[in-house]
């Protein structure tokens, strides 16, 4: 299923760490434009403050391991959308893609009347990994051992899913939660 992955969720490394995970694991198909990668490092760099090089560093490295991800040609679009003017780019781009889903945190700015047309809906990310998680709860393990893997070998430690998990919670915690019970369960 083709997502396209708003800025404000690509700039969250906890949350698309495990969602660019799913989709090397062919359960996502992420979509985003030039301007949302753009967006993405102006929060990077002037918001949370990483170094440009390293904020450059991520959009080279997401544009490497997903080259098909990139849409051109949706700002013909943005004319024909209504919601927010800030976002009208986005909405753009998932009809262009024809995704079905864009991933948000400003939900407020993606309204159901603008999207039915084109049909197509935003959802917050916590609400998308739960129906995942419900669809497919293997897979999301299988991402979060992976996950936990790279970030084991990058720090040199032990990183626990329950870590990950943690990490997950204050951006989606309804998801962290419900996983973190069925981890504490199954160490039980």
């Amino acid at each position: 299923m083709y997502v396209v992955i708003d800025a404000c969720v690509l700039a969250n490394y906890a949350v698309v760490d495990l969602l660019l995970t799913l989709a090397e694991l062919g359960l996502i198909s992420p979509r985003w434009s030039s301007q949302i990668l753009e967006e993405t490092y102006r929060t990077h760099t002037q918001k949370l403050h990483w170094e440009p090089r390293i904020a450059r560093g991520f959009q080279a490295a997401v544009l490497a391991q997903f080259p098909t991800s990139l849409v051109s040609g949706y700002e013909k679009w943005i004319p024909h959308c209504t919601n927010h003017e800030k976002d009208r780019h986005v909405l753009a781009c998932a009809i262009e893609a024809k995704a079905r889903v864009i991933l948000t945190y400003n939900l407020r700015d993606f309204a159901s009347r603008d999207l039915a047309p084109w049909h197509t809906r935003a959802l917050h990310p916590q609400d998308y990994l739960l129906g995942l998680h419900g669809q497919d709860h293997e897979q999301i393990a299988d991402a979060l051992e992976r996950v936990v893997r790279n970030h084991s070998q990058k720090l040199g430690r032990k990183f626990t899913i329950q870590d990950e998990l943690r990490a997950l919670a204050p951006f989606v915690p309804e998801f962290s939660k419900a996983l973190l019970a069925e981890s504490n369960a199954v160490l039980r």
